[in-house]
């Protein structure tokens, strides 16, 4: 599949995701409320090149020099994509720990309590959504059913963008930049080990808890439904 076709349903799956969050209660996130927009985000190559590509030149100059300008800051680095744990789990196999650094920083493009890029955010940012600001209490407060929900959109987004990479934010751009080059002089996506990267893993199962498969079937059907369209 080819990269402007998997953008397209990368934007339907962000349009449903959206669709579904507005239907949510109660939730606390609001412009300005950036407690959770830490430096510890994850996304796939294919969420890179859609947040870079969406810039003009000189938004993508300045974002690339404020990541390479922090890159050896401290930050988490999965040590599975989420199929793969999605793989553990089928196999009932118990998953590496994984390890995060001990002080949460901020993300490095935050302006103003704010992301000048949001309209272009990568899936991470968009489902990490609390009924109570993560701030007041030092953590998010996010219904079970929403984690299930959030997993499928995560599971989908990363088996569209095989065989890309998965990985820290940061580490993604880095992974993608270009130096500002256009057109075919563009970077090729990176071999993802060498870019410190996971290659992203087809879906072996989708994680449905029991209680929620029925719950669940509007959100599938409307997944299927962009697929089929596309």
């Amino acid at each position: 599949m080819d990269v402007p076709r998997r953008i397209r349903l990368l934007e339907g799956l962000y349009q449903i995701h959206a669709d579904f969050t507005a239907s949510l209660e109660s939730l606390a996130c609001r412009l300005h409320c950036d407690d959770c927009c830490t430096r510890n985000v994850t996304m796939t190559t294919l969420e890179g090149i859609y947040l870079l590509d969406g810039l003009q030149p000189v938004e993508r100059k300045q974002l690339m020099a404020t990541v390479r300008g922090q890159a050896d800051q401290p930050r988490y680095r999965p040590l599975l994509t989420t199929n793969t744990l999605a793989r553990y789990c089928l196999e009932e196999r118990e998953p590496p720990e994984e390890s995060h650094p001990e002080k949460i920083m901020p993300c490095p493009l935050l302006a103003d309590r704010a992301c000048p890029f949001y309209s272009r955010r990568p899936f991470g940012c968009r489902c990490f959504v609390s009924r109570r600001r993560c701030g007041d209490h030092g953590y998010a407060d996010v219904d079970d059913w929403v984690v299930t929900a959030n997993t499928v959109f995560l599971q989908t987004i990363e088996n569209l963008d095989r065989p890309g990479c998965f990985g820290n934010f940061s580490d993604v751009l880095l992974s993608l930049d270009d130096g500002g080059a256009k057109g075919d002089e563009k970077k090729s996506p990176p071999a993802c080990e060498a870019a410190g990267l996971l290659p992203n893993q087809p879906t072996p199962a989708l994680m449905i808890p029991p209680e929620h498969r029925e719950k669940i079937q509007p959100l599938l059907q409307a997944i299927r439904a962009l697929a089929n369209a596309s």
